[in-house]
């Protein structure tokens, strides 16, 4: 058993919920405008949901923020080596002999993880899609046609448990392998956010065309649903990475050779910005022609720009849309 960690695994541990990894550990978030703090320590600051800062004087210096990593370290009394361990389980990916990603939850024990592959079996459906058609109409900013357009295609539903939003990822013969769920109550702090146990991390949430030669890549299954909103895309292959790490776009593209245009449209954070400088030039290298797709710099991620056009936008106008895009600066 390895040690050392590949680049895909570690871009996976920074991209777990740093919001559920403190819920997992007792504490209890809330949400405060953009950013969160503890019900047990209001001078934390969870921001992006992947960095964290402790206002606080009694705390000593390079112990009052960081990564995922640093509040492992903190907070649970791990290293290192076991905190990104703990991530990578908590994300449902296993670190083998060789230092592979696969797919499937695991159990560290000795610090050292062992595999356990769970059987993949998806949420149970609600009876309707009532609850998340109104959470990605009304919170999120998506047309009704739009979300129509995702269910009709069955790779969206809602469960019936918790009434989560469940998130398909299918292989190129139409079987599902991946999928996520996403929680509708974000304005009181609750929202959720998990991978079902037992899905294959090669895979992700997407679009398929086999007539196109161009895929649009995502970190969020939301802001993929955004794009194809803005600009009304229904030709393109599409794919939703769930972290920054590239793992499902490299099975995409052996899946689909025919793909030369690749345009990533990661978040503008500091984590996605960094991951898109460096896919960029990794996918350039490769031969495909590559460009950068993000939302225009003064928003977040797509589904961020898609609320405030629509805020400020009285028409539905999609050439209106594209116009705000090019206006931005941003090649399209």
């Amino acid at each position: 058993m390895s040690d050392r960690f590949t680049e895909e695994e570690l871009s996976i541990a920074k991209s777990v919920d740093l919001v559920e990894v403190a819920r997992s550990l007792g504490y209890t978030p809330k949400k405060i405008g953009r950013f969160y703090t503890l019900k047990e320590m209001d001078s934390m600051r969870i921001y992006d949901h992947r960095n964290w800062f402790r206002f606080s004087g009694k705390c000593e210096s390079g112990r009052n923020g960081g990564s995922q990593i640093d509040f492992l370290r903190e907070f649970a009394g791990l290293d290192v080596k076991d905190a990104v361990f703990w991530l990578l389980d908590f994300a449902g990916v296993r670190h083998d002999s060789i230092g592979e990603t696969v797919s499937g939850d695991c159990i560290i024990h000795n610090d050292k993880p062992v595999s356990e592959k769970k059987e993949f079996i998806l949420p149970v459906p609600a009876s309707n899609n009532d609850r998340i058609i109104r959470y990605l109409n009304q919170d999120r900013g998506l047309s009704i046609s739009t979300i129509d357009y995702f269910i009709r295609k069955g790779i969206i539903y809602e469960s019936q448990e918790y009434h989560n939003v469940v998130f398909l990822g299918n292989d190129k013969s139409g079987v599902t392998r991946f999928a996520s769920q996403r929680g509708i109550y974000d304005r009181d702090g609750r929202a959720f956010k998990c991978d079902v146990a037992g899905n294959d991390k090669r895979y992700g949430f997407n679009i398929t065309n086999d007539n196109s030669n161009r895929i649009v890549v995502f970190e969020a299954a939301i802001d993929m649903m955004s794009y194809v909103d803005i600009f009304q895309d229904f030709d393109s292959n599409m794919i939703a990475l769930g972290m920054t790490a590239d793992l499902p776009l490299e099975t995409f593209l052996s899946d689909h050779p025919g793909i030369s245009k690749i345009e990533f449209a990661l978040d503008n954070d500091e984590p996605g910005r960094l991951a898109a400088e460096k896919l960029i030039q990794k996918y350039r290298d490769k031969g495909y022609e590559v460009k950068d797709a993000s939302a225009p710099v003064m928003y977040k991620d797509i589904n961020e720009w898609l609320v405030a056009t629509k805020l400020k936008l009285s028409s539905d106008s999609v050439a209106e849309r594209k116009y705000e895009y090019l206006k931005s600066g941003i090649p399209k």
